[in-house]
């Protein structure tokens, strides 16, 4: 096989059969969709409303977590190599935590008898936000701040020593070098927002209109209530198209020939 380099050639059968496992899943979903009444299952108010609040929540989540991510990512990138492994670590915790772990932690933190019990957050639409930043949060951090490790500080350190102030460096050289990343880590921020499950469905609830989101709306569904299968399917197979277009977005981007 031209450009396999030196790869077994046997390690092709256990490869595409793990592609499969990962692809014939997906197929199944897809051949499930009533084609015919997608528009209707899709357009079909309560799905409206789940698709309503998780785009409205993970958009408000997202820039939530750019306004406090981008200024952690490049505190990460530019510490010391101890620091910066101990924040990455910290960062990366919610990664391999279990969504509902994430969501007990929330109760507890803003619950009736938490930290901040006061504000009465838990089964609002404000607990979906909060959920959903703590989920999304690693991913915008982790991928703006390798985009930042990749473009070094020499440019920077050459616009300090023409007297460019720190603020004018990180908004002409810094943030403009890392661009791409940024993108990329606001995009797929955006997509893990919207695809909360777990940590959502504990903090926040699964109320109509309020909280059930569409992973909330979709589980429901399969369980008896809530919106019909044939509705829960095109909202899974409308997550589906959005991840894929997250992917292409995320790799297809570049910023223009010619940018600072």
């Amino acid at each position: 096989m031209k450009g396999a380099g030196y790869v077994p050639r046997w390690l092709i059968v256990p490869a595409v059969i793990g592609l499969l496992f990962l692809l014939v899943p997906l197929t199944a979903l897809v051949a499930r969709v009533e084609w015919s009444t997608l528009i209707a299952d899709v357009t079909a108010p309560t799905a409206l409303q789940a698709l309503g609040l998780s785009l409205g929540t993970g958009a408000v989540a997202t820039l939530v977590c750019a306004a406090v991510g981008i200024p952690l990512a490049l505190l990460i990138a530019r510490s010391s190599p101890r620091t910066a492994a101990l924040l990455r670590a910290l960062v990366t915790v919610p990664l391999v935590l279990p969504p509902m772990v994430g969501g007990v932690a929330l109760l507890y933190l803003f619950g009736r008898n938490g930290w901040f019990g006061a504000l009465g957050l838990p089964f609002t639409t404000t607990a979906v936000v909060l959920a959903q930043v703590f989920v999304a949060l690693p991913f915008l951090v982790l991928a703006v701040e390798g985009a930042l490790r990749s473009t070094g500080v020499e440019i920077e350190r050459t616009a300090a020593s023409l007297g460019a102030s720190r603020v004018m460096i990180l908004r002409r050289v810094t943030l403009p070098l890392a661009a791409p990343g940024i993108v990329a880590g606001i995009v797929l921020c955006f997509a893990r927002a919207i695809g909360e499950f777990g940590a959502t469905a504990l903090f926040a609830g699964n109320r109509p209109g309020v909280t059930q989101t569409m992973p909330l709306a979709i589980y429901t569904a399969f369980n008896g209530g809530g919106v019909g299968q044939g509705t829960a399917v095109a909202l899974a197979l409308l997550l589906l198209v959005t991840a894929i277009a997250v992917l292409l977005l995320v790799r297809g981007w570049r910023p223009p020939v010619g940018a600072p």
